[in-house]
């Protein structure tokens, strides 16, 4: 359930590579890294089940729906198999709802039948009404998940607002927990609130039972 996450710009090649090497080792779902390192991801992760998320308008969602369905299409064709983008929030937040509709649909239709889209809405910058507005945009769309946080915003993900997600999109949806899932007992909340997937940089933590730093 874990996608075992480096997002640091200063991430080298030597951490990305042991980053895999974990993810095999602990049999997570999924690497989730920087576009750049895609290529990196799928020579080491070749032959093994774990598969390579990696991000699209992150960490801002301020590019534009070209940029970000160019970015999904680059991705793919480097390995990637998982997409996680980021919403329009400004636009959401100006309640231009086709536009942050449209913008996840031009990511999906480029991702489609190639990777899951996660749709991360950035809760910390939401009320609890564009919380509930952008998860059924995301859902509309025709997303594969809706996902809390890019990690770079503001807050945690929590079990409140994965409740609230879950209820939102219903019980067919991915939800995604990440940002401050540091310790087993912390996932272990989001899954009871509705998370299928754990995004962390602490998931050899997690699974050991210790209590990890960072994303």
């Amino acid at each position: 359930m874990i996608d075992h996450t480096l997002l640091k710009p200063e991430s080298t090649k030597e951490q990305i590579i042991n980053l895999c090497k974990e993810a095999v080792e602990y049999n997570f779902a999924t690497v989730c890294v920087n576009p750049f390192w895609v290529p990196t991801a799928a020579e080491e992760l070749k032959g093994t089940k774990v598969g390579i998320t990696t991000v699209v308008g992150f960490p801002l969602g301020s590019t534009s729906t070209f940029v970000k369905i160019s970015e999904t299409r680059d991705a793919i064709a480097s390995g990637a198999t998982e997409i996680d983008m980021v919403i329009n929030v400004g636009a959401l937040k100006s309640g231009e709802n086709e536009i942050v509709k449209k913008d996840i649909e031009g990511v999906v239709l480029a991702a489609k039948g190639q990777a899951p889209v996660k749709v991360i809405i950035e809760t910390g910058y939401l009320t609890e009404e564009e919380k509930r507005k952008a998860c059924m945009l995301a859902k509309m769309a025709g997303a594969d998940f809706v996902k809390t946080s890019t990690g770079f915003g503001p807050g945690c993900a929590t079990p409140e607002d994965i409740a609230l997600m879950r209820e939102t999109v219903g019980p067919d949806m991915g939800v995604k927990a990440s940002a401050c899932v540091r310790d087993l007992d912390t996932a272990k909340k989001m899954i009871a609130a509705g998370a299928t997937r754990i995004g962390a940089s602490a998931g050899k933590e997690i699974v050991k039972g210790g209590v990890g730093k960072g994303y």
